[in-house]
């Protein structure tokens, strides 16, 4: 599986190295760290996915010594990897174009929203194709809107008000309760994920 992981990180080498950039870029100009960690976490995760999905490479894949749980675990694994990269790559960008620490519990916070999206987005992409992802990420918009025009008009202010009480949230058993959630859901996402990737037939 280690091989595995190695052509995911060598594949997506230049791909990191642009989007690292892209991200000093922006924390240059002073944008929030937390939200641009997860929009380019999720970015750097769905193009992992994307690289292997055309069909020839599930068979070449399949056509190794390696098990379908072995492919579908290392992919897991890489895009946990990648996420804390990104977290990295904010850690220092901020240091060195802000001189400022950024917070431990904003990076778990921005790992934990990424993880969170990643974890439904995965088993999504496994079923179907991430291209799906933008019909299924504009309907989940047009519903969003549809929400705040007409029944939870606050929604925006409620999210809000809930991301500021997890941060300045204290105890550290509801922090813990919280990160082992998160890692549930992700093995859960995986074991779903697997499910799909060992009944398809390339």
């Amino acid at each position: 599986m280690y091989n595995l992981i190695r052509k995911d990180l060598v594949l997506q080498s230049k791909m990191i190295i642009g989007l690292m950039i892209g991200l000093c870029v922006y924390l240059f100009l002073d944008v929030s760290s937390l939200w641009v960690g997860v929009v380019f976490s999720i970015a750097v995760a769905m193009n992992a996915v994307t690289i292997d999905e055309k069909s020839s490479v599930h068979i070449l894949l399949n056509s190794l010594p390696y098990t379908r749980k072995e492919i579908v675990s290392s992919k897991y694994i890489v895009v946990l990897l990648l996420t804390v990269m990104v977290s990295a790559a904010i850690y220092v960008g901020n240091l060195a174009i802000h001189g400022e620490f950024t917070s431990l519990k904003n990076l778990l916070f921005m790992i934990a929203i990424a993880v969170t999206a990643i974890s439904v987005m995965l088993p999504f992409c496994y079923k179907f194709k991430s291209s799906y992802l933008v019909t299924a990420s504009i309907v989940a918009f047009g519903l969003y809107l549809l929400v705040v025009s007409f029944f939870i008009q606050d929604l925006n202010d409620r999210i809000r008000a809930f991301v500021e009480f997890l941060l300045t949230m204290q105890s550290t058993g509801a922090y813990v309760a919280f990160v082992a959630s998160i890692m549930i859901l992700y093995v859960c996402s995986g074991l779903v994920s697997f499910r799909i990737y060992k009944n398809k037939a390339f």
